[in-house]
């Protein structure tokens, strides 16, 4: 799969972002809260701002580390599904320049009978079909 995303071109790479929050379907996730790993590639040409070294030729990781952060420390959802389809769905309103978008939410502590980095989902949407205008 890996290799059809390499046909999109250019991106932007958020590797590694961890929060505290409270989705799940279980009483004591949305209680306790626990810990979440976020990874999102974000699609757009980036020749503009490789010529111009200007800032405004681009998005900022901040603003799209910002969009993440918002939502894993917001509202409970019940499912991952959920909130990875809002970190796109934001992402793409947010940030008209960017074509396609690819996040993975992960929960790393998992009440599960043996060792395990985390479980969680990956979705890929892509703003011309997913967000028609």
């Amino acid at each position: 799969m890996a290799s059809d995303w390499s046909k999109l071109g250019d991106k932007l790479i958020l590797r590694g972002l961890m929060f505290h929050g409270f989705h799940g379907v279980k009483q004591e996730e949305k209680k306790l809260g626990q810990k979440f790993l976020i990874d999102v590639d974000a699609w757009m040409d980036l020749r503009a701002p490789g010529l111009s070294d200007n800032m405004s030729d681009t998005v900022s990781y901040t603003d799209i580390y910002r969009i993440v952060k918002n939502i894993i420390e917001g509202p409970s959802q019940n499912l991952l599904e959920s909130v990875a389809q809002l970190i796109a769905t934001t992402t793409f309103n947010n940030h008209s320049q960017i074509s396609a978008v690819r996040v993975v939410v992960g929960k790393p502590h998992v009440a599960v009978p043996g060792p395990l980095d985390y479980l969680g989902v990956e979705i890929i949407r892509y703003r011309s079909t997913d967000m028609p205008l």
